[in-house]
């Protein structure tokens, strides 16, 4: 897809990818001061027709195009009425704007058969309606474990160095399909070698803190079991070790493999099928597979609506991220 169209959309689940993305599109302008009057943030859920019209239609100030970044439409545009008439409005996008448009899609990976991931995105009402029209058009899917030590090579020379195939791949043990914090871990290894050798082995065991994955997994043992007290106590532990941001993507993580686990299952596979879908590490597979087995798949997929709610109102300012956890908890085993 071109990358210079007036009207762009980002999906996916890779959020640290589709930030990086962004950052690219409001670099777009030369000048700082007129940055900041020529760029509009709207999300979907709270803003107004009227806010939307304004920020597209208005005219760029010392520029030649305006910036809007408008999050997830389908929050606010849900039956069909609207979705045609939000597509009628975004038509017609004006050559003064440029239209950046983020939707949060949950991705099923398909291993070498690419006509099938497309098909299966294309159930997106979104996705389905640019690709026909033939606007912008960026997929940013979670790398699976598998791609991990790839992506953690690549991420390490984009960031001025360089780190070994051993070192990589212990590094995507301990932090899993989650690219923000493999590019904090990485930041953290380069600035310890100095950027004057590639990352080692013994490196990476040094100073890269090891994850807070089983207390993630001893946590939702907790809940499995309605411990709510159990569950709380290692909630804290794990705010204590490190910031509420920090381990978020771990929990989501684990309740997404628990998912993708529990769909499994329910289409008669065993421990072995599990592995292979989740890749990975055997112990984190086996263990998804054991606490999937406990939970019904519309209790998880319950959860994980929920765990995107919670990340909406951390990220907007609404709840402090400690605060939602704990009322998640909470809830999960009252």
């Amino acid at each position: 897809m071109p990358r210079d169209t007036s009207v762009v959309l980002l999906y996916g689940n890779d959020e640290y990818a589709i930030r990086r993305r962004l950052s690219e599109f409001e670099a777009m302008f030369s000048d700082p001061s007129s940055a900041s009057m020529n760029t509009a943030r709207l999300e979907a859920r709270t803003m107004s027709e009227d806010e939307l019209n304004n920020a597209i239609n208005a005219m760029p100030f010392l520029a030649k195009q305006r910036l809007v970044l408008l999050s997830n439409p389908s929050a606010r545009y849900s039956s069909p009425q609207a979705r045609r008439k939000f597509c009628e409005f975004v038509e017609k996008v004006p050559p003064t704007a440029r239209l950046v448009i983020t939707e949060s899609v949950e991705l099923k990976s398909y291993r070498g058969d690419k006509a099938r991931q497309e098909k299966e995105d294309e159930k997106h009402w979104l996705v389905k309606w640019v690709k026909k029209i033939g606007l912008g058009l960026e997929r940013y899917g979670l790398p699976a474990q598998w791609e991990m030590t790839g992506w953690i090579i690549k991420q390490a020379q984009q960031q001025g160095g360089q780190i070994e195939q051993g070192a990589a791949a212990r590094l995507a043990e301990m932090v899993g399909p989650n690219p923000q914090q493999a590019a904090q871990e990485i930041g953290k290894l380069l600035a310890y070698v100095n950027w004057t050798r590639p990352i080692r082995l013994e490196d990476v065991q040094a100073v890269s803190i090891v994850t807070a994955e089983a207390d993630i997994f001893a946590m939702v043992d907790a809940l499995v079991q309605d411990n709510g007290k159990a569950a709380q106590r290692l909630l804290h532990k794990l705010l204590e070790d490190a910031d509420a941001f920090g381990i978020w993507p771990m929990v989501v993580r684990q309740f997404r493999l628990l998912l993708l686990a529990r769909e499994v299952i329910e289409q008669g596979g065993g421990a072995p099928e599990v592995q292979r879908v989740l890749g990975g590490p055997d112990f984190v597979a086996k263990k998804a597979y054991e606490q999937a087995k406990r939970f019904s798949l519309p209790v998880l997929e319950r959860v994980y609506h929920k765990l995107l709610e919670i990340d909406e109102v951390a990220k907007t300012g609404r709840m402090p991220l400690d605060v939602a956890m704990e009322m998640l908890v909470t809830e999960l085993t009252a």
